[in-house]
Order: structure tokens, then C-alpha cells, then sequence
């Protein structure tokens, strides 16, 4: 795992297959997204390495359901003692209520879709002891108040996170940045392209500095027109 300052406040915690962030607070840190699952460890240790106390992170805010977000959020709250946080619909796959559906795969996705699990095969993982429900408009004590925004299509519960009086945005799987070029386009592997590429367009309209996706490089600097540009080549379906 490569940990990376983005910010005075903010790390990129890269994974083999996707990434999360730390955010820090006076006082506490957030974790946005925990990594595949054995990554808990990793973490915890990267925080100790920061020169942070385990018990200093405070709450998981997990983006979505998926295993190379969502696998180390046991873990880590077993070893922190933080609240782990979902929207409903996707708390309900993580705590195994309900099945998880798979991705609906555009044909140029497949072989991306195939590479990517070679890469991180898929493993039973635990759930979190707990979740705290999210929904759309929630506001996070971190980050001066960190704004829930409910983006179905990458699944159902997709969720991105606002930091307002930072400028920060936290995309999880919706928006990407390509490994080819770095430009930003909507997430792969969605539930519902359709409904990812109205996310794209609900992002773009909110006043952005910083992105952070959970594939791809960050972007740190006029984050809302690199997301415009973004939308305005993928219109919505009428």
C-alpha cells in the first residue's frame, strides 16, 4: 500500500486495486473507503506511521458495497473501534441481507472486468459488527461538515462526499480517472450506466477544488471544470 499527501488534511492510501483516503480533523481522522479485504492492518499501520493513534479514526464513511472498497472496514474497526458508515441500500448487501448484484457490463468492459479480478479474487468477506445508515443530505461531523450525496448507478447505494468549506469530493467508484491519460470519465462496471452519467452531471454542478476517485489519480486544482468537461462529453440518456 502507498500512502501519498494530497493535502495538509488529506492522504491517498493506494491499493492494488483501488484506494481510499484519510482525512484528518483536530483531534480524529475519517476514512473514506477501507480497501480490499486484509487491508485493515495495512491501514491501522499507515495511521500509526502518520503519527496518529489507531483510536484517532473515528468513523469508515464506505462509498459502496464493493469488495476493493468495502473488504477492510472489519478489520479496521475491529482494531480502531470506528463506526463504520453506509448508505441503506448497500448496508443491507454488506450485512448480507440481501445478495450483491453484479455489475452490468458494457462489452469493452469485460476483459477490464476479468483483469481486474485476476488481480484481487474475489474472498468471503467479514461483515462490519454495525452500520450506521446514510441517505442522501446526511451531514458528517468531519471536514466542517461532510455533505452525503446519494449517486445511484455504480449500485444502489452509491454515495459521494462533500467537503464544502474545503472544496474536496469524494466520488467513490461514479467518477474515475483513466490510467491511460488521467482524464476523468464515469466509473466502469455499473448497475446502471445510465444512472452513473446523471451522477457524473449531479457532481459536476457542485462547487469542487479537490476529487478523489476511487480509481485513478486524484485531481487537486479546478476539480469542477475537469468534472464539467467530464459531463459535458457524456450526456445523460433522455
Amino acid at each position: 500500500m502507498d500512502v501519498i499527501a494530497l493535502l495538509p488534511r488529506l492522504h491517498l492510501l493506494r491499493f492494488p486495486v483501488g484506494q481510499a483516503y484519510l482525512w484528518r480533523d483536530a483531534g480524529e481522522l475519517t476514512l473514506v473507503d477501507a480497501g480490499p479485504p486484509g487491508s485493515g492492518r495495512a491501514i491501522a499501520d499507515a495511521v500509526a506511521a502518520l503519527g496518529h493513534d489507531r483510536a484517532a479514526v473515528r468513523r469508515v464513511v464506505l462509498t459502496h458495497f464493493h469488495e476493493d472498497h468495502a473488504g477492510g472496514a472489519a478489520e479496521l474497526a475491529a482494531l480502531t473501534g470506528a463506526e463504520v458508515l453506509a448508505h441503506a441500500a448497500d448496508a443491507a448487501v454488506l450485512r448480507r441481507d440481501v445478495p450483491s448484484p453484479e455489475p452490468v457490463l458494457e462489452e469493452w468492459e469485460r476483459p477490464l472486468h476479468a483483469a481486474a479480478l485476476r488481480r484481487m479474487p474475489v474472498r468471503d468477506v467479514e461483515p462490519p459488527p454495525a452500520i450506521t445508515e446514510l441517505a442522501d443530505g446526511d451531514v458528517l461531523s468531519f471536514g466542517a461538515g461532510a455533505r452525503v450525496v446519494h449517486v445511484p448507478g455504480h449500485t444502489d447505494g452509491s454515495i459521494a462526499l462533500h467537503l464544502p468549506h474545503h472544496g474536496v469530493l469524494f466520488t467513490g467508484d461514479t467518477v474515475a480517472a483513466s490510467p491511460v491519460d488521467g482524464s476523468v470519465m464515469p466509473g466502469v462496471f455499473n448497475l446502471d450506466r445510465t444512472l452513473t452519467v446523471a451522477a457524473l452531471h449531479r457532481l459536476a454542478a457542485l462547487d469542487t477544488d479537490v476529487a478523489c476517485f476511487g480509481h485513478g489519480d486524484p485531481v487537486t486544482e479546478r476539480a469542477s471544470a475537469a468534472l464539467r468537461e467530464a459531463a459535458d462529453s457524456h450526456r445523460p440518456t433522455p
